[in-house]
């Protein structure tokens, strides 16, 4: 089995963080600081050991922030752009995962020192990411920090010009949300309108990932602004806006689907058979389909299936999972099997009894069948 992520906030990784504070500041108390940052360190995920290392550091840095700044600063590894291995210990100084824990030191505490604090923290983002980090900032005085931002936005640095999407993200995952942006993300657009053709893919990936979380609070906004993106787009961007329409995309919103040139499908359904009516736990449902067109023209296709889980109380919820996409010829036959396994996972609990399969073809139901998931 992989290493759980959390294990990337070690006690090697402690020991290496109280290695280079002590290098700059003689009267550090490595041992404290190792031993109660590393407290009970096996028992807590990864949010937790970095709060724990945070707190830590506040105990054992001096009061004055800008003392302490200084001494993070001076803690940092070289830059090397192409080559940030978050995995290893970099005995240069620090890197990786050890940033984690110092950005939101900064957040917590740099608040007085916002020009320090925003030196800091785009010194660190080169080294890891500051995106936990900044945030702190865009809640307290979001327009001062996206001035800073929208500078950013141009920096040949390209792990600063990808903070300036990630660490605006309305709803970027393990981080606290910005409940402003979610309401209202226009102040976000110009900045990745700057970086929407920005050369890095890791870039104009972040900026796909952020338009999907505008997507979910302002699905008009994002599709309005794929509509636009797509005029004269290369296939780079044509890449992006396709990512960061694929929540709306799986909740079948027929504005994007048309603007990505998905129209309502014009197929008969021939077949659609669950052969796996009943299904033990563990085992895989198993369907088929079969459809035709009924257009005189080629017509994209995107096939998606949707299964409706059972809840403890009864109830089921509808998860989507792709499936294909293609172009149908003119009276053209589409016919597939599917297997889907029905097992253990982290992020969901399975209860026996009545489930549904559905078929959605560009976001149109073709029809819902029942199979019984036996635990």
């Amino acid at each position: 089995m992989p290493e759980p992520i959390k294990n990337l906030l070690s006690r090697a990784v402690i020991r290496h963080m109280a290695e280079h504070f002590t290098k700059t500041f003689s009267d550090f108390d490595a041992a404290g600081f190792i031993k109660l940052a590393g407290n009970n360190l096996e028992s807590l995920e990864l949010k937790q050991r970095s709060t724990q290392i945070t707190r830590t550091m506040r105990t054992f840095l001096p009061d004055d922030f800008e003392e302490s700044a200084e001494i993070i600063l001076a803690s940092l590894a070289p830059v090397d752009v192409d080559n940030i291995d978050n995995s290893k210990i970099n005995n240069q100084g620090l890197c990786g995962w050890a940033i984690m824990p110092m950005a939101d030191y900064v957040g917590l505490y740099g608040h007085d020192y916002f020009d320090f604090s925003m030196k800091l923290l785009k010194e660190m983002t080169q080294r890891f990411s500051s995106e936990f980090g900044i945030r702190y900032f865009l809640l307290k005085d979001s327009p001062r920090t996206l001035s800073v931002l929208k500078k950013w936005a141009r920096d040949p640095n390209y792990h600063v010009r990808r903070l300036v999407s990630e660490g605006t993200r309305p709803r970027l995952p393990w981080a606290m949300r910005l409940p402003a942006f979610i309401e209202d993300p226009t102040p976000l657009l110009p900045l990745l309108e700057v970086l929407k053709d920005d050369k890095e893919e890791y870039v104009r990936r972040s900026v796909a990932n952020h338009l999907n979380d505008i997507a979910k609070d302002h699905p008009v906004t994002v599709e309005k602004l794929s509509k636009k993106w797509l005029i004269g787009a290369s296939k780079e961007r044509e890449k992006l806006v396709r990512h960061a329409c694929r929540t709306l995309i799986k909740r079948g919103h027929q504005g994007t689907l048309k603007v990505l040139g998905f129209h309502p499908p014009q197929i008969e359904l021939n077949t659609f058979n669950i052969m796996t009516p009943l299904v033990p736990f563990g085992d895989a449902l198993i369907f088929e389909l079969c459809l035709t067109s009924t257009r005189k023209r080629v017509q994209p296709l995107i096939i998606d299936y949707a299964i409706h889980h059972r809840k403890a109380n009864g109830s089921t919820t509808a998860k989507v999972f792709k499936w294909k996409t293609l172009t149908l010829a003119s009276l053209a036959t589409f016919e597939a099997t599917k297997k889907h396994a029905i097992k253990k996972i982290t992020t969901r609990n399975y209860y026996p009894g009545t489930h549904h399969l559905e078929i959605l073809v560009n976001g149109i139901s073709l029809g819902i069948k029942n199979f019984e998931l036996v635990m």
